[in-house]
């Protein structure tokens, strides 16, 4: 887990807000300068580029993540389908409570020109699938979840729906209810997962 000063995280704060409020475009030292008050000089002395805030960010939400589908993954008390559902309708959650996180996350056009943002990116969508497929395999383990599909065919198309769902809510100008969405999307993800 990485830590951040009071200044970086007051830094990254105000940048998750700006990406909110304006875009990604939008996000830039200048414009970050402005929005907290301080000179770009200041902010160089706490992140060197904006590419930095973006890690910072990134970074951020991957701890949040991590921890979250960490939690639902060692749960004793629940089936595996349970836990799959957890997973899938957390995810949806943290996304509205952040629509600035899923601005990030899926802006690709920002990742195509820094390997470091486009490593990341796959790191966490890797970590993501990795999770997913593990609580499939379980679940097929025990009956529950169809055998005739891989685990990692099944964890594709349930972290790509999500995926897709969360673009399209974004570019919608978050237009719909994304849980509501979520949870319609989640009646047949189960149809198509269990046996």
């Amino acid at each position: 887990m990485k830590t951040f000063t009071d200044r970086q995280m007051e830094i990254i704060n105000a940048a998750i807000d700006l990406i909110a409020d304006k875009g990604i475009q939008q996000m830039t030292i200048k414009n970050l300068s402005l929005k907290i008050g301080f000179a770009e000089g200041a902010i160089y002395r706490h992140f060197d580029s904006k590419i930095e805030i973006l890690l910072g960010i990134l970074a951020i939400f991957k701890d949040n993540k991590n921890s979250a589908l960490k939690q639902v993954q060692s749960s004793t008390k629940a089936d595996a389908l349970t836990k799959l559902q957890t997973l899938f309708q957390e995810r949806f959650a943290h996304f509205k409570a952040n629509p600035a996180i899923a601005a990030v996350i899926f802006s690709e056009e920002i990742f195509q020109n820094d390997k470091r943002l486009s490593e990341e990116v796959f790191r966490i969508m890797q970590e993501s699938q990795d999770i997913v497929r593990g609580v499939i395999k379980n679940g097929q383990k025990t009956g529950q979840m169809r055998t005739d599909i891989s685990a990692k065919q099944l964890s594709l198309l349930i972290t790509g729906a999500l995926r897709l769902i969360v673009t399209q809510w974004r570019l919608s100008g978050f237009a719909f209810d994304l849980q509501k969405e979520g949870r319609q999307l989640w009646k047949s993800i189960k149809q198509i997962v269990t046996k």
